[in-house]
């Protein structure tokens, strides 16, 4: 099947818009019932979404407003009117994992359409909540992440319950706690299921398939000195100095970073000193200062190893400063890189997919981030509606026809893999 692969520096400049088909060629090409998705189901779906906040209350305690159990309820309902077998886990109070299954004859494999209920905040961000639409976008917070997928998908469920099409295996539809923080959702659902053989991701990709992501892992990097007075710091350690020759290190070691091998798709690691806290007032030689580094791993790198680098670094730094102590934390956050290879069969399921429904070869390249994608346990994809220019923007939106573009994509998906010819 015709496809076009990017690099990852090809990756981050390209922008595609998905092509646009004629009544013609989609009566010529794909399923019949294409013609019978409906533009106006898709956006109610996902402005009554929009306009529930499901903000990810992050480190603080849930409470409505910011947490998924209103639109965890909203979402099971419409599951339900479909016809799906719903079913929920809560995954800590307030935040619940839910799912609906269209089930299949058991003798083909069966596919997960998976998106995260959870957003981003709305921090300057007017009337971040109220949906809008105009010139071809839908507007609010998560229309494009990733709310505009989970619309697509009760479209799809929709339309497979209401051809009567015969499955072969189960078509299974989930939304998910806290994509957007500690991914307690996916790991849930990797240990507790539902379960499926693949699985699609409707993340923002302009609808690129990202069979491949980068990893992240977070570490803070503790210093510990001696307080004196300011007058006289050669009598102390300051340990905001100490987290200043550590970043130098790090450079160091992103530099290297870049010059090892790459993947194919991802392109080299990377690492970001990303939040620094130290000192208490301006009179005193600071004896404590924390540093978060974010680092972003290929596939095959591990924790271990990327704990191993800062330990040799750190030591370093040590021998430099008389008095000096550091300590590595353990991971503040660790999402496994993703990467199912550009051969695995879902990849082929949907090439293919783009095909019957575009009538031209797809693009695939690495995930611009992380996702839910390496949890689940199952070979998934990511391809989504939306950009992630978008996406934590306080100006979201979704292309309505980029909309309409996934729904089909998803559809032709699922039929190529629970209902092939």
């Amino acid at each position: 099947m015709a496809s076009k692969f990017l690099n990852a520096g090809d990756r981050e400049s390209e922008t595609r818009k998905v092509p646009h088909r004629t009544k013609e060629q989609e009566s010529a090409e794909g399923p019949a019932f294409l013609s019978e998705l409906s533009e106006s189901r898709l956006l109610e779906d996902l402005q009554d979404m929009i306009a529930i906040p499901s903000i990810n209350p992050f480190d603080s305690d849930p409470r409505p407003g910011f947490r998924e159990k209103e639109l965890a309820e909203f979402y099971c309902g419409r599951m339900a009117e479909i016809g799906l077998e719903v079913g929920a886990h809560e995954v800590a109070p307030g935040r619940p994992n839910v799912w609906g299954v269209l089930k299949g004859s058991g003798e083909g494999p069966s596919l997960m359409l998976s998106g995260h209920l959870d957003t981003v905040g709305c921090e300057n961000y007017p009337d971040a909540l109220i949906p809008r639409v105009a010139e071809g976008r839908v507007h609010g917070r998560g229309s494009c992440d990733m709310k505009a997928a989970l619309a697509a998908y009760l479209e799809v469920a929709r339309l497979l319950k209401c051809s009567g099409r015969k499955l072969n295996g189960d078509l299974i539809v989930t939304g998910l706690a806290d994509e957007e923080h500690l991914m307690i959702g996916s790991r849930h659902l990797g240990r507790h299921g539902p379960k499926a053989d693949y699985g699609i991701i409707g993340e923002p990709s302009d609808l690129t398939l990202c069979p491949a992501h980068k990893g992240q892992v977070g570490h803070r990097i503790r210093a510990f000195g001696k307080a004196v007075h300011s007058s006289r710091p050669e009598e102390g350690v300051n340990a905001i100095e100490a987290i200043a020759q550590v970043i130098t290190a790090l450079r160091g070691l992103g530099k290297e970073l870049e010059q090892r091998d790459t993947h194919p798709l991802c392109g080299h690691g990377r690492l970001c000193p990303s939040v620094i806290r130290g000192g208490t007032i301006l009179s005193t030689v600071p004896d404590f200062c924390e540093l978060e580094v974010d680092r972003r791993t290929l596939p095959g790198e591990t924790t271990a190893e990327v704990r191993t680098e800062y330990q040799a670094l750190m030591e370093e730094v040590e021998r430099a400063i008389p008095g000096l102590r550091l300590e590595l934390s353990e991971p503040t956050l660790e999402v496994p890189p993703l990467d199912i290879g550009i051969d695995n069969p879902l990849v082929d399921a949907v090439l293919k997919a783009w095909q019957d429904a575009f009538g031209e070869g797809a693009s695939i390249a690495a995930f611009f981030a992380g996702s839910d994608a390496p949890n689940f346990g199952f070979p998934t994809l990511i391809c989504g509606p939306g950009s992630v220019a978008q996406a934590h923007s306080t100006d979201e939106y979704v292309e309505i026809d980029d909309l309409i573009a996934a729904t089909k994509l998803y559809l032709c998906a699922a039929l190529a893999l629970l209902a092939p010819d």
